[in-house]
């Protein structure tokens, strides 16, 4: 997907993290994660931003794992541990994402104190990860492809997310990812209150045109 970057996103390092940056061209800028699902790296989520307008500083952190089978991955794949990650296996990633963003944003004039995400597949799971654990850092959160990780709802309460807007999308032709768990993860944010939109399609393990279109709206309009 490298000819979907935005020829103004620069490979930045910070702290332990590799990234892809596009700083906001208009004052402030809303900051959105760009979160790579399973053996993809900074470069795989630029096509679902690539008519974003100017007022989005864009941050795409690699995974900090590399993956054998190539790219990279946010969880430590030991033998035997192959699957969906619960909860608790993202944790690391989700410590060492914040901790590594808020040294770096205030050198970097980023406000990092709250930002919105994206995700795919795996990188779709850890923006879930972000949200239960983390709900006052993240404003909006589009998952697509992905799933709830395990353990996740025993964190929520009732009105864990009261109110925070969430997108989901989700092929029901998906073999690697079944559409199954993209509904219960959209009952169980609508149980803590969150504003869910569902977007389904027959369609595999990828967004639909009309999904994709459903995404801009939701963080442009």
């Amino acid at each position: 997907m490298r000819m979907n970057i935005s020829p103004d996103a620069k490979l930045i390092q910070f702290g332990a993290w590799a990234a892809r940056l596009r700083l906001a061209r208009q004052e402030p800028g809303r900051l959105l994660l760009l979160l790579h699902g399973w053996t993809g790296d900074e470069n795989s989520m630029w096509l679902f931003v690539r008519d974003f307008p100017a007022d989005f500083t864009l941050l795409a952190p690699r995974a900090p794992h590399v993956e054998p089978r190539g790219g990279y991955t946010w969880r430590e794949m030991a033998p035997g541990t192959w699957g969906l990650p619960a909860l608790d296996d993202f944790r690391p990633a989700v410590d060492g994402l914040l901790a590594c963003l808020d040294a770096w944003a205030p050198s970097a004039g980023v406000d990092a104190s709250a930002f919105d995400c994206m995700g795919f597949s795996q990188g779709a799971a850890l923006g879930y990860a972000l949200t239960v654990l983390h709900p006052g850092r993240v404003g909006r959160l589009a998952a697509l492809a992905g799933f709830l990780p395990e353990g996740a709802e025993r964190v929520l309460g009732p009105e864990a997310l009261a109110g925070k807007p969430v997108y989901v999308a989700h092929g029901t032709r998906d073999e690697m990812i079944p559409v199954g768990r993209a509904r219960q993860a959209v009952m169980a944010l609508g149980s803590a209150g969150a504003q869910v939109t569902y977007c389904e399609a027959e369609t595999g393990h990828k967004v639909s045109p009309d999904c994709f279109r459903g995404l801009r709206e939701f963080f442009t309009s």
